[in-house]
């Protein structure tokens, strides 16, 4: 009787160190719930190739961690906020996924904040700017590694904050815009120069006439200028630059100003030289060996630079290989306590999520615009990096 019960203990001990090990040998489902089609299908597009290539990059090609491989699951929301929602809680409940990395809009990612919640597992917000995200609408399942408005805000606030400058801006009416001129505005304050007019249009503009007019008006009317700029926040299509330079802002007496973009929107750069802004990321900016191998790898296998969105997409990826070394287990409490505070390397260099918002603080880079008839767009040279403690990024959230 005694053999017989230390057999079957062994046999239970055999069949729990089975299950345990086909347990860990199951991969870590990751869902990239992202606008794959639609006006932003460009960025959507390089987000994905460089979640990929970050995964690829921080696991050494392997693709896996923990001796289990990493899965990527992909869920094309088409920009629809009500879609986003519905495709993100299919990948919490019916995919069972670790976590989830997306959205490219910001109004799909404002949609999607509570079903993170409501399913207690971690969105990683890429590359979606608004403030809110995590500010008034974050909850503590939620993570960027993307840049948000105010870190756009501060970097361009600094790029054109010269005493006598009078600014007026172009935005989209919808989130991104709307917060992303909110924290344009706050930044300028602390600066010398004085924000004059705001414009919002809406995200499908294509004839910026009207609201042209009406920028060069209220700059005509502001005193005490010495010099007359329009800032532009705009995303997808549109080409809002091109249009207004088509006006010809000059004889007004007025200069254009704006961040960085895609490489193909930069286009129409090419006749500013000379404009001023700021930028997330352009591909000979920063140098490090993580941007080393993503120029290099990038122009082998695409015969192109990597562009904006790419880098934030690597940055995503590698955010969730690290997090998962910390916290093989893959649980949502273990995967908090380990990426609040955490640092890690991306081809901007060195990333943090501050804890008490989960925002990554990163650098930004002060450009002019330089024209070279070789390249097809405008290239922005760096004037100044502006690093983490370079900039005081507001904490926006209610916790």
């Amino acid at each position: 009787m005694r053999r017989l019960i230390g057999t079957a203990a062994a046999t239970a001990a055999a069949l729990a160190l089975a299950l345990a090990a086909a347990q860990a040998a199951e991969p870590y489902k990751i869902a990239h719930v992202y606008g794959k089609t639609g006006p932003y299908e460009a960025y959507a597009k390089q987000s994905h190739v460089g979640l990929m290539m970050g995964i690829e990059y921080e696991t050494g090609g392997t693709m896996e961690v923990n001796g289990r491989k990493i899965e990527v699951i992909e869920k094309d929301t088409q920009l629809k906020p009500d879609l986003g929602k519905t495709l993100l809680a299919e990948a919490y409940g019916d995919d069972d996924v670790t976590l989830a990395v997306g959205p490219v809009s910001s109004g799909v990612a404002l949609a999607m904040l509570p079903v993170a919640q409501e399913y207690q597992k971690i969105l990683l917000v890429e590359p979606a700017v608004a403030d809110s995200i995590t500010g008034s609408a974050w909850n503590r399942y939620v993570f960027r590694t993307g840049r948000n408005s105010s870190q756009d805000a501060i970097s361009n606030a600094v790029a054109l904050g010269d005493a006598g400058n009078c600014v007026a801006t172009l935005a989209q009416d919808y989130a991104f815009g709307r917060d992303g001129i909110a924290a344009f505005k706050e930044a300028l304050a602390k600066t010398k120069a004085k924000l004059v007019f705001e414009e919002y249009a809406p995200a499908d503009t294509a004839d910026f006439t009207a609201p042209a007019q009406r920028l060069f008006d209220a700059l005509d009317k502001a005193e005490g200028c010495q010099r007359k700029l329009i800032w532009v926040l705009w995303a997808g299509k549109g080409n809002p630059l091109g249009k207004l330079k088509a006006l010809n802002p000059e004889s007004r007496g007025v200069a254009l100003a704006s961040g960085g973009n895609i490489l193909a929107a930069m286009a129409a750069y090419k006749e500013l030289p000379g404009m001023e802004g700021a930028t997330y990321y352009y591909y000979e900016i920063p140098k490090n060996p993580v941007n080393d191998w993503l120029v290099k790898e990038h122009e082998k296998r695409f015969n192109a630079p990597p562009d904006f969105f790419t880098a934030g997409g690597m940055a995503a990826g590698i955010a969730v290989v690290d997090a998962l070394k910390k916290a093989p287990s893959g649980d949502t409490e273990d995967l908090i306590k380990a990426m609040e505070g955490m640092e890690f390397m991306t081809p901007k260099g060195i990333m943090r999520f501050r804890k008490e918002d989960h925002q990554a603080l990163q650098s930004m880079y002060a450009f002019k615009i330089k024209v070279d008839p070789a390249v097809a767009w405008g290239i922005p040279v760096l004037v100044r990096e502006l690093k983490i403690d370079d900039m005081d990024i507001p904490i926006r959230n209610k916790r």
